[in-house]
């Protein structure tokens, strides 16, 4: 896996951070540390979007991010755990890494860095 492949993934694993910081922010502090991660997150995969195709990229960091942030909310914020949600992230989490499995390597020009 390249550097850029590791951007998108930090970005995802970012949005997780600032998705539930808008929710639960609640001082200065919160509020800056979310602000910091929405513009890392989207600094890098904006950055990696201009080597990768950007549409993968993209699915890839927004279907991480939703199954990380539905993850979280089961393990620290008390949310109901139903089975059709877990199926329903699976089913999403599927879909995104065949996505990144049927990209062809040579539609990622520069990838090499």
């Amino acid at each position: 896996m390249n550097r850029n492949w590791m951007k998108v993934f930090v970005a995802a694993f970012l949005e997780i951070f600032w998705v539930i910081g808008l929710t639960h922010a609640y001082d200065f502090w919160t509020w800056t540390g979310t602000v910091i991660c929405i513009i890392v997150s989207n600094y890098l995969m904006i950055t990696a979007a201009q080597v990768l195709p950007a549409g993968t990229v993209y699915a890839i960091f927004v279907g991480l991010g939703t199954a990380g942030t539905v993850i979280a909310g089961f393990l620290f914020f008390g949310e109901a755990f139903k089975w059709e949600k877990v199926i329903l992230i699976a089913t999403l989490l599927a879909g995104v890494m065949g996505l990144k499995l049927v990209t062809p390597d040579k539609a990622e020009k520069g990838a090499e860095s």
